[in-house]
């Protein structure tokens, strides 16, 4: 005979398991409704639980935002690894972009974790590093086959695709396509010129940008 406590153990894990499950499923959506910044309670009642049950599963909000976009951007990823692998560096550049613009455009969510920098976020670490180092290689190999101007850093461009995607929500709610227009002039800037003036220095650190996008995205807690 048992007393009992060993029975209903499962049963609690298994509900524990389901919380979980719900919160990640409930703030999914809700953060690709509202962004990041979205309140925590709103997730925990859409999730059918209480808050003190979101709080012990996920202690703050990074932990819930590494949870629930856990694998959701792997389609950005695939297209840096299709991009990294074309042999022409301009086209390659500028479908990458345009893909990871149509993800901004589609997702709040994504959104925020693209186009500004949340700490405490580990599935997204690699996402980034991913996406710097697509970038950087195909403005590397733009400049060898002439095609990109030779003065742009990879810092210069993450700053320009980050500050125009922060206005996508703003764009999208105006227009569905509105935000192809300002993209298409950006990348424009990109390109190769005889006639263009050379860009003013300093150029950004990785550690300056990172602080810039932090500053962009505000506090998240």
């Amino acid at each position: 005979m048992t007393d009992g406590t060993q029975g209903r153990d499962p049963v609690r894990r298994r509900d524990a398991r389901r919380n979980r499950e719900l919160l990640a499923e409930a703030a999914r959506e809700v953060f690709a409704e509202q962004g990041l910044d979205a309140p925590l309670d709103l997730i925990a009642r859409r999730a059918g639980v209480g808050n003190a049950t979101l709080y012990r599963h996920f202690p703050h909000r990074a932990a819930l935002v590494d949870e629930a976009f856990r694998g959701a951007l792997a389609g950005t990823t695939a297209a840096g690894e299709r991009a990294r692998a074309a042999e022409d560096a301009w086209p390659a550049l500028v479908a990458y972009v345009e893909k990871v613009f149509e993800n901004l455009a589609a997702d709040r969510g994504t959104n925020d974790l693209m186009t500004t920098r949340l700490e405490g976020v580990g599935s997204l670490d690699a996402v980034h590093a991913h996406n710097r180092e697509t970038v950087d290689l195909l403005l590397r190999r733009g400049r060898e086959q002439g095609t990109v101007r030779g003065d742009l850093g990879t810092e210069d461009v993450l700053l320009a695709l980050a500050t125009l995607g922060r206005a996508v929500p703003a764009l999208t709610a105006t227009a569905v396509d509105a935000w192809r227009r300002p993209l298409a002039l950006l990348l424009d800037g990109l390109r190769a010129s005889p006639t263009a003036a050379r860009l003013p220095e300093p150029r950004l650190s990785p550690a300056q940008l990172g602080e810039v996008l932090g500053r962009l995205g505000g506090r998240r807690g």
